[in-house]
């Protein structure tokens, strides 16, 4: 049995349904994550679930063995609580046996009864059977482990960063023992190497996970299947989010050409039964019949292609062109008080660069873009902005919005000679249709406010953009709709940001900001992340002893052996799939040519052959994958 089964789950509100018949299986030991775009009723999906929102109909059932842990979007909902009482709350079956335990013996100091004693020890026994003794140490230590001073345990967890709150909420689970955890944005408010840590934790989770996140690279990294909530019905893929893209994509493509063709067949053969009324003898209205009953059956069978969902449309252009020299930057430094943040920030950004800004939270990332800006003052050093440089900023936080306009207003003040329609028009672009552009701003989700600040910031035709975070809260969709704007900027960037996908695709330079300095990176994430892992193992291959063991020589041989073996089977691979991929090109070819389409019977045969080619292409290329992962 599945660890966890959905059967046709519906869930609507007065206005709206969020999904209608959702199926799907999970399996013990799958890493499942789990997309779609902002608001289709992803976590309210969970929290069903969960047992925490009643389903309209359907069911949810779980192996016996299967015990769920779910972790929210918004970790630690008691700011007032200390970071020890969090997590040790995660016990209350625990504290609330340890308090009847306590009144028991209590009672029996007035009323020593047989009855009260066989009570006490029986919850004893139990208490100690599940841990009891053992839970509060427990707490301890794992806090300890997981990086929390012990003169923090008191600490609010209000006080604590997002990060710390969502390491604090997954530690929570951890000690609860779940096997199927139920993971809502567990990457949200987390730096680069928070976000390894979950990774490497996730790996090694031996159970079954659910998770909700827009963060591509992430779900690259953990999850074995892929489940998208579109169109308010689910689909599951196998594979991490690239290969769900591309099977979706492949998907997507064979169906809207199965619907043409179907199209095709359906009118040509409606053509021939018209032709065999007008003829008007007994044989043809026979065959007019057959026909009819022909095409009826494929009408009956025709499945129409889900309507694309519409994204946001959007292209920055330059009022004007900036110097060559854009920014330079010279011996920066910044302190609060005795909190040090950074010294000997140097760098030089040029017209067209697209740098990258990484570090771990609380480094100063924020703080140096407000300096830029004008907005906070230096300790020492210099800032010099070059000819023609028009700054756009986007910032993270959104204060730059007034939360008590509305959409419409909020834009239209800041560019007050635009024409109503014309900022409507613009709005429209962004997702805000109708009456939602006069949706105040406090009323708006978080991805509806970024948006705004978005259309904003294009509105503004800046040559140099500051961008903090710019895909916070925004969905997978309209992250990528972002990504290609930036990619045919013709501008400058200097962006602030923790989601990997969007720095691997963009970044020409990344600066790695710590208290000491800038580190460059000439090169995208990818880049930087095997210039670091090299410096890495040099330090740890200068402590190793160099001397080679008698039979390292045989080692080696065999290791090249295998080696040679594994790239002859690439390149075998390798050329399968070139193989493969123009066969499947001359078929499509062959399915879209007149006379295909005008018989049915070769349609299909080479529709199922199609089909058969896919497959072999997809086995192909999760062989050439699996090979290039023992690299």
């Amino acid at each position: 049995m599945p660890a966890l089964s959905v059967r046709n789950l519906c869930k609507s509100f007065v206005e709206r349904t969020l999904f209608e018949n959702v199926t799907f299986d999970i399996e013990k030991g799958d890493k499942v994550g789990f997309i779609g775009a902002n608001g289709t009723g992803k976590t309210t999906l969970l929290k069903i679930i969960n047992g925490e929102t009643d389903a309209d109909s359907g069911d949810v059932f779980t192996s016996s063995d299967t015990s769920l842990g779910y972790m929210e979007q918004h970790a630690c909902e008691h700011p007032e609580r200390s970071v020890y009482d969090e997590l040790v709350s995660g016990f209350s079956d625990l504290i609330d046996m340890e308090r009847e335990i306590e009144q028991l013996n209590n009672l029996l100091e007035n009323s020593p009864t047989a009855e009260n004693i066989e009570k006490q020890t029986a919850l004893i026994e139990r208490f100690e059977s599940l841990g009891g003794l053992t839970y509060k140490s427990r707490t301890r230590s794992a806090l300890i482990g997981f990086g929390f001073e012990e003169k923090n345990f008191n600490m609010p967890t209000g006080k604590l960063s997002g990060g710390q709150r969502s390491k604090l909420s997954l530690l929570k689970l951890l000690l609860s023992q779940s096997n199927f955890l139920l993971l809502d944005e567990p990457t949200n408010h987390l730096d680069i190497s928070s976000v390894n840590w979950l990774e490497s934790f996730i790996k090694d989770f031996r159970g079954s996970m659910l998770i909700i996140s827009h963060d591509r690279y992430f779900l690259d990294n953990v999850t074995n299947k892929t489940i998208e909530l579109e169109n308010k019905k689910t689909m599951m893929y196998k594979g991490n989010y690239t290969e769900f893209k591309r099977k979706k994509q492949a998907f997507v493509e064979s169906l809207e050409n199965k619907y043409k063709n179907d199209l095709k067949e359906i009118k040509r053969i409606e053509g021939i039964v018209e032709q065999q009324k007008r003829w008007g003898r007994e044989r043809n209205f026979i065959t007019a019949e057959s026909k009819q009953k022909e095409a009826d059956r494929i009408k009956a069978q025709l499945v129409i292609p889900d309507k694309a969902l519409e994204t946001i449309h959007m292209r920055f252009e330059p009022k004007r062109t900036s110097g060559d020299d854009v920014l330079i930057a010279e011996n920066l430094s910044k302190s609060f008080g005795e909190k040090h943040l950074f010294s000997n920030v140097d760098f030089h950004i040029r017209r067209g660069e697209r740098v990258f800004i990484i570090g771990e939270n609380g480094c100063g990332k924020t703080t140096l873009f407000n300096i830029l800006l004008g907005r906070c003052a230096l300790d020492s050093g210099m800032v010099d902005f070059g000819a023609q440089v028009d700054v756009g900023y986007f910032d993270q936080m959104q204060s730059t919005l007034d939360l008590n306009k509305t959409a419409l207003n909020e834009v239209w003040d800041a560019f007050p000679d635009m024409t109503e329609t014309k900022v409507r028009t613009c709005l429209g672009s962004f997702l805000f249709k109708g009456d939602e552009v006069f949706k105040p701003l406090k009323k708006m989700s978080g991805g509806e406010r970024a948006r705004v600040s978005l259309l904003k910031l294009m509105l503004n035709g800046s040559n140099l953009l500051l961008l903090d975070e710019p895909t916070n809260h925004l969905d997978s969709a309209s992250r990528e709709q972002l990504e290609n704007t930036l990619e045919n900027y013709d501008g400058t960037m200097l962006i602030i940001s923790h989601d990997r996908y969007f720095i691997n695709r963009l970044a020409t330079r990344i600066l790695r900001l710590d208290k000491s300095g800038i580190s460059e990176y000439l090169g995208n994430y990818d880049y930087y992340l095997e210039r670091t892992s090299t410096s890495n193992e040099n330090v740890i291959d200068s402590d190793r002893d160099t001397v080679k063991k008698p039979n390292d020589y045989m080692l080696e041989k065999q290791k090249r052996a295998k080696e040679r073996k594994r790239e002859n089977e690439i390149k075998k691979l390798e050329k399968l799939i070139e193989n493969l991929d123009m066969e499947i090109e001359n078929l499509n070819r062959e399915i879209q040519c007149d006379d295909t389409a005008s018989d049915y019977n070769k349609l299909m045969e080479l529709s199922e052959k199609l089909e058969e080619k896919q497959n072999e292409l997809e086995k192909a290329y999760e062989d050439w994958e699996n090979l290039n992962a023992l690299e």
